[in-house]
């Protein structure tokens, strides 16, 4: 068999003759994902697209925690409390309100008061219900947005626009653009790590972590449940080591050896290859948690079945952001057949199981941060699609409400201890120092030192960025 490689062979050949196809398979999956404006002027390919960048500005946060609770929690039984709504139980909501329809309600159904427990916490005196004893106790690091407000009434639409800023499919995610602006600390792990609820993905699935017009490099690497939480990382039985090893030294001589300049493109996916072979290497210990010790495995409730699956993920987290990667996304809550905080039913028992699982976990995380001395430069965020309404559905339920609920940062650069904006005085409408999505992705990024509006990438003869034409940073929740 002549396995004679001819000498004007380019680097695109030898890898789908290397290794058996090995280098091919994988350099055709990354070309095959190829989108449009990634080789558009001013697009960052370079042998390293992921090369850790400057900010615009000097940054507060150096990496993001990005926490998502599928289904829409609410607002006014968690850290909005509403005791006015006692008066009006029984009452349909007034006409001065609009009595807006949501999803599944009219407007005209009789209100439903909390009835969870209310009190002040930390040196703030911030309130939190009683849903949340653990997370209550770190009210001082936290910035509560209590005036937020999105567009759709929908689950994937909205969260589109959480994680997009549209509510269409097709652009970019909040992790790839800081991924795109910032680059990776690492050169060993992916810069953008995704940990969905092991039973499903979000409704709005893989969208909600695309690279959508941005080179398919920033999109989100998903880690699942398992000893191997990264896909495809391992080579083939048959393969040793040190045989893998020499072979990816091979590659990357010869692609010195036939570097074509301004070949940005390839050159952009065979760094991608070579980060697949340094992974091999380092993945392992890092999604490891082996070396963790009980006590901390007890902090974040892994030894308890109701918090260790969340648990779980946000000890990889932590143990993620120590070791470089930029941006880490967990959910809490998977797709409509799976187990989520869309409290159409009854909002107490939705809220009590669900709660249950991420209070000890996240209030673990922010202590675990502190005391490593990474949540001054670690932004941890806690967000959902939309909230929920004042208006009862079937009597115990609450329907959505994307025109008014709360969302909060932590760490990074946010002003802790401080509660910005409010609803009305039924926790319907956004009512002072509103904040659009759009405020929202700003504020992130201001805290990663980029400025939204230069953060750009042509696409289709635009300049197109994270905030569309909107956006302004929400300077009371800068410390």
């Amino acid at each position: 068999m002549n396995t004679h490689i001819p000498v004007a062979a380019s680097r695109r050949d030898f890898l789908f003759r290397a290794g058996g196809g090995l280098g091919g398979l994988a350099l055709n999956w990354l070309l095959a994902n190829e989108v449009r404006g990634a080789d558009a002027p001013g697009a960052p390919l370079s042998m390293n697209p992921l090369a850790a960048r400057k900010p615009h500005f000097e940054p507060k946060a150096k990496r993001v925690i990005f926490m998502f609770m599928v289904g829409g929690p609410s607002q006014m039984d968690l850290f909005d409390p509403k005791p006015g709504l006692g008066k009006w139980a029984g009452k349909p909501l007034p006409e001065t309100t609009g009595r807006p329809k949501s999803q599944f309600t009219s407007g005209g159904e009789t209100i439903l008061p909390s009835t969870r427990k209310w009190a002040k916490h930390g040196k703030s005196g911030l309130e939190v219900s009683d849903l949340l004893p653990n997370l209550a106790k770190c009210v001082d690091d936290i910035c509560f947005l209590r005036s937020c407000w999105c567009t759709s009434t929908v689950h994937a639409p909205a969260m589109y626009e959480l994680h997009s800023g549209r509510t269409l499919m097709g652009f970019p995610s909040l992790g790839s653009w800081v991924t795109y602006g910032l680059g990776s600390v690492s050169d060993n792990l992916p810069a953008y790590c995704v940990m969905p609820q092991p039973e499903g993905v979000p409704e709005g699935g893989a969208p909600c972590w695309s690279a959508a017009f941005l080179p398919a490099i920033y999109q989100g690497t998903l880690l699942r449940r398992g000893a191997s939480p990264i896909l495809n990382l391992k080579p083939p039985p048959d393969v040793g080591a040190e045989q893998n090893r020499r072979s990816f030294e091979l590659v990357k001589k010869l692609n010195e050896l036939n570097a074509t300049p301004g070949d940005a493109e390839l050159d952009a996916r065979i760094a991608s290859y070579e980060l697949a072979f340094r992974m091999q290497q380092h993945a392992p210990e890092a999604v490891d948690l082996a070396k963790e010790t009980e006590a901390t495995k007890r902090a974040y409730g892994l030894d308890d079945p109701k918090t260790t699956d969340f648990g779980t993920r946000l000890l990889l987290a932590r143990r993620l952001v120590e070791r470089g990667v930029r941006f880490v996304q967990v959910y809490s809550g998977g797709g409509p057949l799976v187990t989520q905080w869309d409290a159409h039913d009854d909002v107490n028992a939705n809220h009590e199981k669900m709660c249950g699982h991420v209070d000890k976990p996240i209030a673990a995380l922010l202590a675990d941060l502190k005391q490593r001395g990474l949540l001054k430069d670690t932004l941890v965020v806690w967000c959902s699609e939309f909230g929920r309404t004042p208006n009862s559905q079937g009597g115990k339920g609450r329907d959505h409400n994307p025109l008014g609920y709360t969302m909060w940062l932590a760490g990074g650069g946010a002003k802790g201890g401080t509660a910005i904006g409010a609803t009305d005085e039924f926790g319907l409408h956004a009512v002072e120092d509103k904040i659009t999505v759009n405020d929202f992705h700003a504020t992130i990024l201001h805290l990663l030192g980029l400025e939204h509006e230069k953060l750009t990438y042509p696409h289709s003869g635009r300049d197109e960025r994270l905030t569309d034409v909107a956006g302004r940073v929400v300077e009371a929740a800068v410390g």
